[in-house]
């Protein structure tokens, strides 16, 4: 998993690139980026499949924040990014969320 932040001109912008290698999932059909920028909607965010069968998508966010989020692979699996800048607990405690500090 490779995440990259490129910062826009105006500093109010960061597009930040996730990528999920096709290595770290295997053979699957689909998967989702979910999080706090999308309001945890499954469906909102489909990564797009490259040539190498790698997932990729690539996200407006506004600086000076923290954004949870997690994969969604083929609808029922969820993964953490290993690549994340940090770690949280979700809200009940049970499982970590995946952090990106823009």
């Amino acid at each position: 998993m490779i995440m990259k932040k490129v910062y826009l001109k105006d500093k109010r912008t960061c597009k930040v690139k996730f990528e999920v290698h096709k290595s770290h999932v295997g053979p699957v059909k689909s998967v989702n980026i979910v999080g706090c920028f999308n309001n945890w909607d499954k469906k909102a965010t489909p990564m797009r499949i490259t040539e190498n069968g790698s997932f990729e998508a690539t996200l407006e966010l506004k600086p000076g924040r923290e954004y949870q989020y997690l994969y969604l692979i083929d609808g029922t699996y969820w993964d953490c990014d290993r690549d994340a800048d940090k770690m949280v607990k979700d809200a009940y405690g049970i499982s970590d969320n995946s952090v990106v500090v823009v």
